[in-house]
């Protein structure tokens, strides 16, 4: 079980984890007003998505289970970052220019490995002029399954009396690699196919859903030729919640879910230690250099289909939102 839930998490935490790696830390090597707005362009549609993810893919029929009838659930959503999110500019800094002169774009994490610019670093600080230059880095696309962020989910269906249903989401604190995470998903969903008279006759199910998911990241970070480190750890919290209006059509092997609502959320990154900078000759230490703040939120729309066999259910279905995610998956049900 344990190895199962750290395969998981290491899929979910692919965005974090590789960014960090391919070294979004040398932004550092801007000045005080800029490394803030670098590293938050770099890795803002890593947060969305993962956010997006979270919300996506808890039900695949709007019929809750009799009462301690349970499923659980294995399944994978992916969130497609938009075009315009893959890359950003790196014009009106105060720190930074390209060597060649020019203002142009750099890859954010969703953007392409290929797209990592010279990038020329000066700025004066207490009256010395630091100065360097290093290459901004390149996003992890290609490395990305379907290039879309994902966000693997186990989930447990409990039905409960008076046509209401829990479902949990839960990865306890565990790690991988350099990367340690937990995460913890609550959903509620309430079957009202009885307030609307004869229509619980017959196969149309509608039910309303609310769940929340919170996440804990820590990456330790090493540092790299330009940037030396010590106690070096980036936090990420994530926090999503999602409200929607449900409805399927539940046949015995074909059924039909869709469904309406609001998906919303809020992440944070701080960087923690001390980091000293190489510029050439000189160096500086800043410490605790960052503490960013990142919000999502998208109406949606889902339609999706789920095939029973017996036991066994595979489903799949595609959300049009802010970051547009399609999930996939199985579950394994009784009652």
């Amino acid at each position: 079980m344990k190895k199962t839930m750290l395969f998981f998490l290491s899929v979910f935490l692919l965005p974090i984890s590789s960014s960090a790696q391919d070294g979004f830390e040398g932004y550092l090597l801007a000045d005080k007003s800029d490394r803030t707005e670098l590293i938050e362009a770099y890795i803002n549609p890593a947060m969305k998505g993962l956010i997006y993810g979270m919300n996506n893919g808890w039900y695949h029929t709007a019929k809750v289970h009799k009462p301690f009838g349970f499923d659980i659930s294995i399944s994978l959503n992916a969130s497609l970052v938009p075009e315009e999110d893959e890359m950003f500019t790196l014009s009106g800094l105060t720190s930074i220019n390209q060597a060649n002169g020019s203002n142009i774009t750099a890859a954010s994490v969703a953007g392409s490995e290929d797209i990592n610019p010279l990038t020329t670093v000066s700025f004066n600080e207490n009256n010395i002029n630091y100065s360097t230059t290093f290459n901004a880095p390149g996003g992890i696309k290609e490395n990305l399954p379907l290039n879309a962020v994902p966000a693997p989910a186990v989930q447990i269906n409990l039905g409960l009396p008076a046509k209401f249903e829990i479902s949990l989401r839960l990865v306890p604190k565990i790690g991988y690699k350099d990367v340690e995470g937990s995460l913890l998903g609550v959903g509620l969903k309430k079957e009202i196919t009885d307030w609307f008279g004869p229509i619980d006759k017959t196969p149309l199910h509608v039910s309303l859903l609310a769940a929340y998911t919170t996440m804990k990241v820590d990456y330790n970070i090493t540092g790299n030729e330009d940037v030396s480190v010590q106690n070096g750890v980036a936090e990420f919290n994530l926090n999503s919640y999602t409200v929607q209006a449900i409805a399927s059509l539940n046949f015995p092997i074909l059924n039909l879910y869709g469904g309406i609502g609001y998906g919303s959320g809020n992440s944070s990154l701080k960087m923690l230690g001390d980091y000293t900078l190489s510029y050439g000759p000189l160096s500086r230490t800043i410490t605790d250099p960052i503490n960013s703040k990142f919000n999502a939120g998208s109406f949606r729309t889902t339609i999706g289909t789920r095939l029973s066999l017996g036991f066994l259910k595979i489903f799949g279905s595609f959300t049009l939102q802010e970051y547009n995610t399609a999930n996939l998956g199985i579950a394994f049900s009784l009652r």
